[in-house]
């Protein structure tokens, strides 16, 4: 068994082309993915968090390899998945599923449900019919689900119970790693909760690790141990979530954390206001990609990129701001 990191991303880099055509050269690129990197452990929780159209789920496919990158590396188990043949990559898909975000959309309306969770068996794995219908029967009740509930269609399921039936598909063959692409987005306040802590379940039965993708905070700070802020694609903040909700270095954690609302009506958050409207991923700012936005930007911020360095132990933050150990200059500044 690989003893490194279950996945491990190197300098990930996709953009996309813009307007042009097959022979004509594109007209600018939008810059989704802009040089990530880092590394999920065997039975880790990693979340990845920011805005919508910060390159999450853009990251999630590229994990999967579901479209191909511009430059970069991902190592799932010590493999390379980028270099292998479609044949040579078969074994790693049912090592690597993902869970998407609409419940809706994401399950044929066509197809009953026993077809839809036994559909990847029958295509990686040789099981006879029977025990297709058993692995499938197991499942459904593993996510609090009936055997009755085979024979339906998803248009006869609520939108949290079609959630199950996309975790019980991605659970069929048994993976290690499961890119869930904002799983809960799409639900109810009071259903998330049951299907974050169902996650959690199947997390330690099945010894899975999850690369959780959302915009929600509160969600990535409950079901994961550590947690990367994206903007504009690239991360900007790293670290384990007790480091990330007790000291955020960079200010756009800072701004996230404080735009999180809290049940507390005599609580005060400290203000802080982010300038501007995000930039133009076809054109992002030079320098540090959040620089047009912060109130506490210096001339270096607008004229080289800040690299993710370890700020403390383990607490990596790509912010000129923050150099050095003990309260950062950003700490001192939203003190006084």
């Amino acid at each position: 068994m690989f003893d490194g990191p279950l996945l491990n991303i190197v300098d990930l880099v996709k953009h996309f082309p813009l307007g042009g055509g097959v022979l004509a050269k594109p007209e600018g690129w939008i810059k989704a993915v802009d040089g990530v990197s880092f590394s999920v452990s065997r039975g880790e929780s990693f979340g990845l968090v920011g805005e919508s159209g910060c390159g999450k789920t853009t990251l999630g496919r590229l994990i999967l390899r579901l479209i191909e990158p511009t430059d970069g590396r991902i190592e799932f188990a010590g493999q390379d998945i980028f270099s292998l043949s479609p044949a040579e990559l078969m074994p790693l898909r049912r090592r690597m599923q993902i869970i998407f975000q609409d419940p809706y959309s994401s399950l044929d309306p066509r197809m009953k449900v026993d077809a839809i969770i036994t559909e990847p068996l029958r295509a990686i794995q040789r099981l006879t019919r029977n025990q297709q219908q058993n692995a499938a029967a197991e499942l459904l009740e593993k996510v609090g689900l009936q055997k009755a509930d085979l024979d339906k269609y998803p248009h006869e399921f609520s939108g949290g119970q079609r959630q199950r039936i996309g975790i019980a598909r991605s659970l069929c063959v048994r993976p290690e790693l499961i890119v869930a692409d904002e799983p809960v987005s799409a639900l109810d306040v009071s259903i998330q909760a049951q299907v974050i802590n169902l996650m959690q379940d199947l997390k330690e039965e099945f010894n899975l690790s999850y690369v959780f993708i959302s915009h929600d905070l509160s969600v990535v700070q409950h079901i994961c141990e550590r947690i990367a802020v994206m903007y504009l694609g690239s991360i900007v903040e790293l670290a384990t979530t007790e480091d990330f909700s007790r000291t955020p270095r960079h200010p756009y954690t800072r701004a996230l954390l404080q735009a999180v609302p809290l049940p507390d009506p005599h609580h005060k958050t400290a203000s802080f206001s982010m300038e501007g409207d995000v930039p133009n991923p076809i054109d992002p700012p030079g320098g540090c990609v959040f620089h047009p936005r912060c109130p506490y930007k210096f001339d270096r911020c607008s004229l080289e990129k800040p690299p993710l360095m370890e700020a403390t132990a383990n607490h990596f933050v790509a912010c000129w701001l923050n150099q050095g150990h003990g309260m950062t200059n950003v700490e001192r500044q939203m003190t006084n």
